[in-house]
């Protein structure tokens, strides 16, 4: 079970945000479809409800929070441009919303981002700044965030994070909002977690949409801090974690999502890659639903049998769509 909410946590300024938010996005971000299986039904012994984020624009659900963020810049920082550390999802979203707004962006990414990812970032107008062994772009021995900082101060840019920013997370909660709108309240909602913000905003949306919802975030076994750190009550780091789960190799949660983790979400549990990819398939075969590793990661918590849910209500955020095609038939086709 969560921990008490910690005083510092204002859940009606939290709510305020996630109100606002979800009025920002409206007519700009898609509403998503629910997607449902009678065969996975039937397989988990629970009615599903599949939130379709890979749908979104951009992809993912990482549009959502990134025009939250991006959008109520004043105009003299919108000028100057944004600039934003990502393996993917969120350097596009940065990069879509920054074209649409008509702002420059600059975008750090690790060298061994997807190419797919990378493509679209630059496709969407973005500078990219690559970073690690055998870069030429990063500082040497900078990481990303030392990176991403060092640019915005010496070109005036402002930081648009991850996830570890409430105007972030307030956006990436209208997913789960919108989910129980539309299908009404749930026993329990999975999410995928990474830093945090996606799980952060979707715990902020049950609590004021489906009160008694339990909120289960879910990781790659190989990326486990934010199980390790809900455990044992303090941030807990895990470096460059090797798994197909590529949105969620951030080594911590973050300041901010970290104590709403604790303090609004139910469980924390983790699958393992070959668990993913299984999840991948059903969806690819029997759904025709295109979702990269990381988006399939609370599917793949029930598929597995880790998230026993018989007889509930359940709720899960496909969180994103974004896969090399070449690799991911490479995954599927493994036996």
């Amino acid at each position: 079970m969560s921990a008490a909410l910690p005083a510092s946590i204002d859940l009606a300024d939290w709510t305020a945000r996630l109100l606002e938010a979800r009025a920002r996005l409206e007519g700009v971000a898609h509403r998503t479809p629910v997607a449902t299986s009678r065969t996975l039904d039937e397989r988990v012994g629970a009615r599903v409800f599949l939130k379709c984020e890979n749908f979104q624009r951009a992809g993912a659900f990482k549009f959502r929070g990134a025009w939250n963020a991006i959008s109520r810049l004043p105009e003299a920082e919108r000028r100057r441009g944004v600039i934003a550390y990502s393996s993917g999802n969120h350097a596009q979203a940065v990069a879509l919303v920054a074209r649409l707004l008509g702002i420059p962006a600059t975008i750090v990414m690790p060298r061994w981002v997807s190419p797919l990812k990378l493509a679209a970032t630059r496709g969407y107008g973005a500078e990219v700044v690559l970073y690690g062994p055998g870069s030429a772009d990063g500082g040497a021995g900078e990481d990303r965030v030392a990176i991403a900082g060092r640019l915005a101060r010496e070109r005036g840019l402002t930081l648009i994070p991850p996830f570890d920013h409430p105007d972030v997370i307030a956006g990436q909660g209208t997913a789960a909002f919108e989910l129980i709108d539309e299908i009404g309240p749930l026993d329990a909602l999975l999410v995928p977690v990474g830093g945090g913000g996606l799980i952060s905003g979707s715990a902020l949306a049950a609590r004021h949409r489906s009160a008694g919802c339990r909120v289960i975030g879910v990781e790659p076994e190989a990326g486990d801090d934010g199980a390790r750190s809900f455990r044992s009550g303090r941030i807990e780091r895990v470096e460059d974690p090797r798994t197909i789960a590529d949105g969620a190799r951030t080594p911590a949660l973050g300041e901010i999502t970290f104590p709403l983790v604790r303090g609004l979400v139910s469980e924390m549990t983790t699958v393992s890659d070959a668990a993913l990819i299984e999840a991948m398939r059903f969806v690819w075969e029997r759904m025709k639903l295109v979702v990269e590793p990381t988006g399939v990661l609370g599917l793949a918590a029930l598929t597995s049998g880790t998230a026993e849910l018989p007889g509930k209500r359940v709720g899960v955020i496909l969180s994103g769509g974004n896969v090399d095609p070449e690799q991911a038939a490479g995954w599927l086709a493994a036996r």
